[in-house]
């Protein structure tokens, strides 16, 4: 069976700079199904899901469902809904959870200082490892359901982190993919070693560049920089670079103050695959770090 993910790794697409963008993440626990549109197409009452993604518009803050790795009856029943907020810029990421009886308290949130950075106290803070959420959305394409679901039940089997299923991280094609939190990398082509790989280099402060699509705070050019960056250098640490501009370029500042420049262009991928199993092929974006260089 030809699979997008298939053609993706057979072109060698890079990984690199293909991560979502988000400073904070807002994830709500639902059971149940989902459809391809998860938020309007779930147990979630479609009309609170419709005023949650408008909340979120411009502010930074991404929205997803999350459920638990296994099976996914339609009438399961749900006494609340875990909450978990999540902010993911370099020395100020955290991560705050609660569980709420009705979802539509969250539209009491202020979501532009979530995506700044502020909770504002909601719930209490995170205790514990990391947090793996696989994207296992089969409804959105079928390569998250036939590699992300298995991936989600082996990591939860083995322990070694907190897991859940995720409605949609982007990138089918890169399937099985996952973000970890509270760094804010996304993963993809991961097999389960590699993922338990991950998981515990997050939970010693570090991320895995071999597998990463970047980081999800920064934009699409600054992923690809900090990528570029972290081969040169081998810096593996998660908080030690951050992203800027300057001179019209990208700048990557390490925390030992040395500075690079990179430029970055937005090139067609050739040949056309398709984005998502499905579709018509196409030539999606990549980011190519043109010139690198230390200042």
């Amino acid at each position: 069976m030809i699979t997008c993910t298939t053609l993706s790794r057979e072109l060698t697409e890079p990984l690199a700079a293909t991560a979502a963008t988000a400073t904070t993440w807002l994830l709500i626990e639902q059971a149940g199904p989902w459809g391809a549109k998860a938020l309007t197409e779930s147990h979630l009452d479609a009309g609170l899901g419709r005023a949650l993604d408008a909340a979120c518009g411009g502010t930074g803050v991404r929205i997803a469902l999350i459920r638990r790795p296994g099976r996914h009856a339609d009438s399961m029943p749900m006494a609340g809904h875990e909450v978990i907020v999540a902010h993911t810029r370099p020395g100020r990421s955290w991560v705050r959870r609660s569980t709420v009886a009705d979802p539509a308290e969250l539209l009491d949130l202020d979501f532009g200082a979530l995506g700044d950075g502020e909770h504002g106290g909601f719930g209490t803070a995170h205790v514990g490892g990391p947090i793996a959420l696989v994207c296992t959305n089969g409804r959105r394409d079928r390569c998250c359901a036939l590699l992300g679901r298995p991936l989600a039940a082996e990591l939860a089997a083995a322990g070694h982190s907190e897991v859940w299923e995720v409605t949609h991280l982007g990138g089918h094609r890169f399937s099985p993919t996952m973000l970890v939190l509270p760094y804010g990398y996304a993963y993809g082509r991961l097999t389960g070693e590699a993922a338990k790989e991950v998981l515990a280099a997050t939970a010693a402060g570090h991320t895995v560049p071999e597998w990463s699509r970047g980081r999800s705070c920064w934009d699409r050019p600054g992923q690809a920089a900090e990528q570029a960056v972290r081969l040169l250098t081998g810096e593996t640490s998660a908080d030690e670079l951050t992203i800027g501009r300057a001179e019209g370029l990208v700048e990557v500042r390490h925390r030992d103050g040395r500075r690079w420049l990179a430029e970055v262009a937005e090139r067609a991928s050739e040949p056309p695959r398709p984005e998502s199993c499905g579709k018509t092929p196409g030539t999606p974006s990549r980011m190519d770090v043109v010139s690198l260089r230390e200042v």
